[in-house]
């Protein structure tokens, strides 16, 4: 049997998302074999994760109270874009095409839920307060992120204020993460009106 250590390790990198058991035990013994100063290297990455939270604004990841979009004085505050995941912002933000600020959700609404727990009402408070005047709904093309989309369509539309979404060039099914630059620019000039 493997050792205590190994087997724990194993546990750890399995409970990760995509990551079963035999992937787990390959990483395990790839980093058995390194030298101590890559594993040291890879625990001081681990533990720069503790420096990092949420954005208070917009619930990206951040270094202190405010992301790097939410800081910069140059982006165009009318404009926010409300994506899943901070994974989602990064092809959007590698198309060049949006300045705006973003808002993460942090998921989408699931059936059976009667209390949202992603962060809508923050943004409802961001709109309200701030002067906003488009909201681009950049939810993944799922049915999951097509319902939340039409839910906070709903919330918004009363505020008149222009909601439009991502153009259908994302198939139905993908996940925004895994898009290619040009599909993200395309959708994104392209983005459908739901004001109306």
């Amino acid at each position: 049997m493997l050792p205590t250590p190994f087997r724990n390790l194993i546990a750890v990198f399995s409970a990760l998302p995509g990551i079963g058991p035999k992937m787990a035990e390959r990483l395990v013994l790839y980093l058995f074999k390194q030298d101590a100063r890559d594993i040291k290297k890879m625990i001081t990455a681990l533990e720069g994760l503790r420096a990092l939270s949420r954005c208070t604004q917009c619930f990206n990841i951040a270094e202190g109270d405010l992301c790097i979009f939410c800081k910069d004085t140059q982006r165009d505050t009318t404009q926010i874009c409300v994506v899943e995941e901070p994974l989602d912002l990064i092809p959007i933000e590698r198309t060049g095409v949006f300045h705006g600020l973003y808002h993460i959700l942090g998921g989408t609404l699931t059936p059976n839920t009667k209390t949202p727990t992603i962060t809508i009402a923050p943004l409802l408070d961001r709109i309200q307060n701030n002067n906003v005047t488009e909201v681009i709904l950049a939810t993944n093309p799922t049915t999951d992120g097509d319902a939340t989309a039409l839910y906070i369509k709903s919330k918004l539309l009363p505020l008149g204020i222009r909601v439009s979404r991502l153009a259908r060039g994302l198939t139905t099914g993908s996940d925004i993460e895994y898009v290619d630059d040009i599909t993200i620019r395309n959708a994104l000039q392209n983005r459908e009106d739901l004001s109306q």
